[in-house]
C-alpha cells in the first residue's frame, strides 16, 4: 500500500461518488418525465447538459485537487446553474398553470404528479449547489477545510459528538436540502453567509408556493 503523504487524506475518508451520480441519474428521470408545458426548450436540451455531468462526475473524483479538478468543478457549477435555472422555470410555469388553468391541472392525479416531479427537482438542485459551494467545494473541504464554513452542520458546532476529522458529503446536503424544501426554514444546518441565506431563503419560497398551490388546486379538482 502506497504510503500516505503529509497533510493527505486517506481514500477511505474521500467522498464516496455513487449518491451524487444516483442524484443526477434522477434528476435526468424527473427531466424526461416532466410533462411538456413545464419544459424549457427541447426535451433533449437538459438531459444532454445533466449527461455532462454524469460524465464530469466519472471523470476524476470531486474531492481530488488539481488544476483539471479545478476546471472540471467550474463546468460542473455551470451544468448545475443550468439545472437549477431549469427547475426555477418549471415552477413558474407550474404556478402559472395554477393559476390561469393548464393541461397538467385539469387532473388531480396529474396535478400531484407534475407537483412532486418539479418538488423534487428543486430538492435535489438545491443540493447539489449546496455541495458544490460550500466552504470552497468537496476537495477544499477534504484536504483544506476552513474555520469558518458557509453552512454550519451540528458536527462542526459541536465536534464532540462526530468522529475525528468530520466533513459534509452530499448526503448531509442532501437532507439539508429535503428539510430546508419540507419545513420551509433552517432546521439543524445553519447557513453563514449570504449566498447561503439567499439560497435556503429561494428555496423555501419555492417549496411554499409549489406545495400550497398543489395542494389547493388539488383540493379543489377533488371536490
Amino acid at each position: 500500500m502506497r504510503p500516505e503523504s503529509p497533510g493527505e487524506i486517506p481514500p477511505t475518508r474521500l467522498e464516496a461518488r455513487w449518491p451524487i451520480m444516483a442524484a443526477i441519474v434522477v434528476i435526468l428521470t424527473i427531466t424526461l418525465l416532466r410533462p411538456a408545458d413545464l419544459r424549457v426548450g427541447p426535451a433533449w436540451l437538459l438531459p444532454a447538459f445533466e449527461v455532462v455531468l454524469l460524465a464530469f462526475l466519472l471523470a476524476a473524483h470531486p474531492a481530488h485537487l488539481g488544476r483539471r479538478a479545478a476546471w472540471l468543478r467550474a463546468l460542473s457549477m455551470a451544468v448545475v446553474a443550468v439545472v437549477l435555472a431549469d427547475t426555477l422555470a418549471a415552477t413558474v410555469r407550474l404556478v402559472d398553470e395554477l393559476i390561469h388553468g393548464g393541461n397538467a391541472t385539469n387532473s388531480a392525479d396529474k396535478l400531484l404528479a407534475a407537483g412532486a416531479l418539479v418538488w423534487s427537482g428543486n430538492v435535489l438542485a438545491f443540493a447539489l449547489l449546496y455541495w458544490l459551494v460550500d466552504s470552497g467545494g468537496a476537495a477544499v473541504r477534504a484536504h483544506h477545510p476552513g474555520p469558518h464554513p458557509d453552512l454550519a452542520f451540528p458536527q462542526q458546532l459541536s465536534p464532540e459528538i462526530a468522529p475525528p476529522g468530520w466533513r459534509p458529503q452530499f448526503l448531509d446536503y442532501l437532507y439539508l436540502s429535503l428539510t430546508s424544501s419540507a419545513a420551509f426554514s433552517p432546521t439543524d444546518v445553519m447557513p453563514l453567509v449570504p449566498w447561503a441565506k439567499i439560497a435556503m431563503a429561494a428555496q423555501s419560497l419555492i417549496s411554499i408556493a409549489v406545495l400550497g398551490l398543489v395542494i389547493a388546486r388539488a383540493v379543489n379538482v377533488f371536490t
